[in-house]
């Protein structure tokens, strides 16, 4: 048997999974990430422990699948992106806590951008918006708070990595200091037009060139893991960032596929070939991982509130005592009775961008229980993401391209029945669940058999995806556009102070 092994380093969590040459899972483990929240706005991982623990789980998930690293053909990674990490090139150790994708720290700077009208610059060569999300304004505090950190920068003594470098940097032993197309594209430092980092960016935020990874294909050897960690020198031959991963996992490898990750928050992203989309619908352009040096691109939107709904319901309104009790709690109710929620607690993200709304329960009447409120709490995870999809396909309609035919789902929140008749109820196309929904690992293991020869090519993979379930819309459009109109109707309305 050939096997690949996946190590999948999460917000929440970091998780190593052993995959068989059919994609289908052999063994799992996982250990919780602990947060570091130095202040409000402000969250931090330990770099170190982001390390022990995705040793630690690599080490036990060979173990559970009864096999030897020798018999491990390639290892992928895939990782939370725009988490930042500086590190000593010489020791090793990191100067400071990893700055993590969620932290807000940076806004001042990107505010400063904003104000000297850089926006259109940053859009054009690296498809993002000026945001306190990506990378580069966390590496520039760095420099600039961390004492010692901007001189020993400036002689060439630190390095600059997204979490799947700093991974490869220690299975390396510090031999390498390398990163993928997709993770380099969530920086603001990179071009994703022409495949390079981008010197103009760099003056401009005044980071020096020496501490960047050398950016290559997602799918190319990086460098071997050092013998003495798993007891074999195995390939690294496969990177990257979670999301452009499990786009790769679900075979949406041409124009128009699409892919809904259900987690904490959605993230739906839409291929586009070669073509360089600037989105006229609030999405955001990002490279998707790519197999050669010929670059690939993604449109991109995010929904900040997703799954996240059912932990409120859990822990703020306590109208259930586990996550997996909200179906049924939603279902002893026909509908949601007109009741909406928005569930903006940290603002509106695509196509919205709403910064300063808040969340809202609206159409609420004396019959109204908990219910009713579980299951418009629920159907608000499949409003968002209808939303974002409406968007990509009118953002393909204008490429000249047709609009998303079908909408493939992965995610925590995707085993919800409930929630993915909805969600095919509100877009009026299938929404397709496959067998093996832990996508984000099974892209960096197709990542990294296709750069070792245990793949021969994209199309063997498509064959490999396979439906576990196929749910189809059942609800009139006419129906399904008057949900519409009242979800956006109660998207104004929280948006309205």
């Amino acid at each position: 048997m050939t096997y690949l092994l996946a190590l999948d380093q999460g917000t929440s969590s970091s998780r190593s999974i052993v995959f068989d040459a059919q994609g289908r899972i052999k063994a799992l483990a996982q250990q919780e990430l602990p947060q570091i929240y130095p202040q409000p706005g402000w969250v931090e991982h330990d770099p170190l422990a982001i390390w022990r623990s995705q040793l630690a789980t690599a080490q036990q998930a060979l173990r559970e699948a009864g096999i030897s690293a020798r018999e491990v053909h390639a290892l992928g990674i895939t990782n939370q992106r725009e988490t930042t990490v500086l590190w000593n090139r010489r020791t090793g150790q990191p100067v400071h806590h990893a700055i993590v994708w969620q932290d807000r720290r940076a806004e001042p700077a990107c505010s400063a951008l904003r104000e000297q009208g850089l926006d259109e610059l940053f859009q054009r060569k690296t498809g993002l918006r000026i945001d306190a999300y990506f990378s580069a304004t966390k590496l520039q505090w760095l420099l600039e708070h961390v004492p010692g950190a901007r001189a020993q920068a400036e002689r060439g003594e630190l390095a600059f990595g997204t979490v799947d470098s700093w991974l490869v940097w220690q299975l390396t032993g510090g031999q390498v200091h390398v990163t993928d197309v997709s993770n380099a594209a969530r920086t603001m430092l990179f071009n994703v037009r022409e495949n390079q980092w981008d010197a103009e960016l760099l003056a401009l935020l005044n980071i020096p060139a020496s501490l960047l990874p050398t950016v290559q294909p997602s799918a190319s050897v990086f460098g071997q893991v050092d013998a003495a960690l798993l007891g074999h020198a195995i390939p690294i031959a496969g990177i990257a960032g979670d999301q452009q991963a499990a786009l790769f996992g679900q075979a949406c490898f041409t124009p128009g596929l699409a892919k809904n990750t259900y987690g904490t928050g959605c993230f739906m992203l839409m291929h586009t070939g070669a073509n360089f989309q600037t989105s006229q619908n609030g999405l955001i352009t990002t490279s998707a991982a790519q197999t050669s040096a010929t670059p690939e691109y993604a449109l991109e939107g995010g929904v900040f509130v997703g799954g996240a709904v059912v932990q409120w319901l859990r822990d703020g309104l306590q109208a259930i005592k586990s996550s997996g009790e909200v179906q049924a709690l939603a279902q002893s109710v026909p509908d949601a009775g007109g009741v909406t929620v928005v569930p903006a607690f940290t603002g509106l993200g695509a196509p919205y961008w709403k910064p300063d709304a808040r969340g809202t329960i609206t159409g609420l009447s004396r019959g109204s229980t908990l219910a009713h409120i579980a299951r418009a709490a629920l159907e608000s995870i499949a409003y968002q993401s209808a939303a974002l999809l409406t968007a990509m396909s009118r953002d393909a309609v204008a490429a000249g391209a047709p609009p998303v035919a079908e909408l493939r789902v992965d995610g925590g929140a995707c085993v919800n029945d409930l929630l993915m008749q909805f969600q095919a109820d509100l877009l009026g196309i299938p929404v397709l669940r496959p067998a093996v929904t832990e996508t984000t690992a099974l892209g960096a293991a197709y990542l990294a058999g296709l750069a070792t020869g245990v793949f021969s090519d994209r199309a063997e993979l498509s064959r490999l995806w396979r439906v576990e379930r196929r749910f189809l819309p059942t609800m009139s459009r006419e129906q399904a556009g008057e949900r519409m109109a009242a979800w956006e109707h109660a998207v104004r309305q929280a948006t309205a102070a």
